[in-house]
């Protein structure tokens, strides 16, 4: 029996057959497309990615014969909202997007997000619920009248499989759920002016599994009845995939965000508040998703006439480390950033440039900076991992890999997974079904991954000292940043 798995990304569709032994044995993939239709927009269209998730299990299906379970982990956070006729009442509004920035800066300047860390353990961040359905309720009440759910992707692909509405806790994780109590707040609502979104809000779910719909099943050439599993969202499944699932452990994921990210058995309410906890089963993932990360390789590479992030890294290498003074701040994201800071506001810029510098020091300079995030947010985990475990796209550069433990000071160790979302979905749902005793035991079985890459002890204590330095500037340059949004405003 053959199980499949669905990893919804922002802007892949994955669907991932495994064999009786675990291993990947078919893999389908679909882009889908991500439209901005006003400036600091970030959406899709819901039946657009329905038809991405059914055509990839639709392929995978018919390659590995017949299915134990389906197993569903998608992109977390942004505002999925459905009508009592079940179909969307316009365009998901993503985890990115940047419309309710200045709604987020004054309850970040009000104290009122700090406050609300105390019970939810997350920061607040405009591509977050409550910030969507504030700006929503002001500019398109409308849409919110005929709406009468409001999932996330996750959510939405399950509801389409098994046409049952439900939260998977780590979704329900940000801006609403009381962390210790795993149940939604009812406090947090009345702290945002938001009681009036109760009603929208979906039941919560821990590793939950329903049954594949009639509907879905001739849509997707699947027995109906089929379990199908709603796991973590990918932040989350990624960690547990990469096999991070003991308190300690930690995990970098270098795709749309850079996630870092380390297991807890508590969450910190008391600490800084920044970052995003979730639940997920078991324990805690504290995490650092930026709202940056490889669009900004794939902007550089458009920026310097390169073909491919593998001609980026290359060119790097022929800049001596340091990029010859020249510093990158990696904050290009219209919502500005979230991780391990918030601040709407935030803006990448290129310091310290001169007629010294050349396209192999913007290069450096550009994977020097995205390193130094991921520095930046491992330090705010307050963890103290023995080793970095890595996924994504981008992990399949050599080169950012050797900076990032150089940078960080850590083994890094790739995971040999060519789908680590899925396979934590996969982890998750042998769990669920009762197939494995646990998650744990799940990725003792099943998790494998490639060497280390150790760190040079020389560059180590260079890099230590660059990033004190990238701390300063990015320091100094923060209080331009009110005074660039109020330029953007004027143009």
């Amino acid at each position: 029996m053959a199980i499949i798995c669905v990893d919804a990304g922002t802007t892949v569709i994955k669907a991932v057959g495994y064999d009786d032994s675990g291993a990947e044995a078919a893999v389908a993939r679909q882009e889908t497309v991500v439209s901005r239709p006003a400036a600091g927009h970030a959406e899709q269209d819901m039946g657009a990615v329905w038809a991405a998730v059914a055509r990839t299990v639709r392929e995978v299906a018919a390659r590995v014969g017949d299915v134990e379970f389906v197993a569903v982990t998608a992109q977390g956070d942004g505002c999925w909202l459905v009508g009592a006729d079940g179909e969307p009442t316009g365009p998901a509004i993503l985890w990115n997007d940047g419309r309710a920035a200045s709604t987020v800066d004054a309850w970040t300047r009000e104290g009122l997000a700090a406050a609300a860390f105390r019970v939810n353990g997350s920061s607040a961040a405009s591509g977050l619920p409550h910030a969507i359905l504030t700006w929503l309720h002001a500019n398109d009440p409308g849409r919110l009248e005929r709406s009468s759910a409001m999932l996330t992707c996750g959510g939405w692909i399950f509801y389409r499989l098994t046409g049952e509405l439900a939260a998977d806790e780590s979704d329900a994780s940000a801006p609403f759920m009381d962390l210790r109590a795993r149940a939604y707040s009812p406090s947090l609502l009345t702290m945002f002016g938001l009681e009036w979104a109760g009603r929208l809000l979906p039941p919560i779910r821990s590793s939950h599994v329903a049954e594949l719909s009639p509907a879905a099943a001739a849509t997707l050439g699947l027995p109906a009845g089929t379990p199908v599993v709603m796991a973590p969202y990918d932040i989350a499944a990624t960690a547990l995939g990469a096999g991070a699932v003991r308190a300690g452990q930690a995990c970098g994921i270098l795709g749309t965000t850079l996630s870092t990210e380390v297991i807890v058995e508590s969450p910190d309410l008391d600490g800084e508040p920044t970052g995003i906890t979730i639940a997920i089963p078991g324990d805690y993932l504290r995490a650092f998703p930026t709202f940056a990360g490889t669009e900004v390789v794939q902007w550089t590479c458009r920026l310097l006439g390169l073909g491919d992030p593998a001609e980026l890294g290359e060119l790097a290498l022929l800049s001596e480390p340091g990029a010859r003074g020249l510093t990158f701040l990696p904050y290009l994201s219209p919502a500005g950033e979230r991780a391990p800071f918030s601040d709407p506001l935030a803006r990448g810029s290129l310091l310290g440039m001169s007629f010294e510098h050349g396209r192999e020091h913007v290069a450096r300079a550009v994977l020097e900076g995205l390193t130094m995030v991921i520095r930046d947010c491992l330090a705010a985990t307050g963890a103290a991992p023995t080793e970095l475990r890595v996924c994504g796209g981008g992990s399949a550069s050599a080169v950012w890999l050797r900076l990032i433990a150089d940078v960080t000071g850590l083994p890094v160790r790739r995971s040999a997974d060519a789908e680590v979302g899925a396979r934590g979905a996969y982890l998750v749902g042998l769990a669920a079904t009762g197939a494995a005793p646990s998650i744990a035991a799940a990725a003792s079985e099943h998790v494998r991954l490639r060497a280390a890459v150790e760190p040079d002890p020389a560059r180590q204590t260079f890099y230590s000292r660059l990033f004190d330095d990238f701390l300063t500037l990015r320091g100094t340059s923060a209080g331009t940043w009110p005074l660039l949004s109020e330029m953007r405003s004027r143009t």
